[in-house]
């Protein structure tokens, strides 16, 4: 997938303003030009129009700009896949999330596979490290790579899950839901996962 020339502009930009903020020799000028390059990239990325608020939040980004980690648990139950329905649009998911400062991506997919699923579990294999620039999602603010885990469960006993989640459940590949494109596609996630469950001797996907 092609990222659209103008939202690649708006992170470029968007990164060198926050790596150019990251020094401390920075001089107040140069810290002047950076914020106001970071504005304009504010201003090219808020396509609902609260250009401030989105600068705030670019704010908040600090030391040298690297990609985002996302993290997803893959968890097989016999011939069925363990999905999670966001209550915000309704649509279906590989439990999963950001990765937290100072959390390991495996302890961090253990404990997003908990809260939104409420299913305890072990990481036993990293399946693919996606750009997913490069896979077919809609675009998004912020370059984002995504860690997917296989998971195993520790028990078959549901504890309950956060509010964000309305409803979890297993899907056999011939019985999927309506997916939430912006978190995982279905060739590149579902139909390849279910291929790496059957061929265990397969070596991690990236890019």
């Amino acid at each position: 997938m092609t990222v659209p020339a103008l939202l690649d502009w708006a992170r470029q930009l968007q990164a060198v303003a926050q790596t150019g903020l990251a020094y401390p020799d920075t001089t107040a000028y140069d810290r002047d030009r950076y914020e106001h390059v970071r504005r304009i990239a504010a201003e090219m990325l808020a396509t609902n129009g609260e250009v401030d608020a989105l600068d705030a939040r670019l704010a908040l980004e600090t030391g040298h700009a690297t990609p985002k980690l996302d993290v997803r648990g893959v968890v097989f139950r016999d011939d069925t896949l363990l999905l999670v329905r966001e209550r915000s649009h309704g649509k279906w998911t590989l439990p999963g999330g950001w990765v937290d400062v100072g959390e390991s991506p495996s302890r961090a997919v253990v404990r997003e596979v908990r809260e939104e699923s409420g299913y305890d579990t072990r990481a036993v294999k990293l399946l693919a490290l996606y750009d997913r620039d490069r896979h077919a999602h809609p675009p998004h603010p912020w370059h984002i790579w995504k860690a997917c885990f296989r998971c195993d469960l520790v028990d078959d006993v549901e504890h309950g899950f956060d509010d964000e989640i309305s409803a979890v459940r297993f899907f056999a590949q011939d019985a999927l839901p309506e997916l939430d494109l912006e978190r995982i596609t279905p060739d590149t996630y579902i139909t390849r996962f279910f291929e790496h469950r059957d061929h265990p001797e397969w070596p991690t996907d990236f890019d």
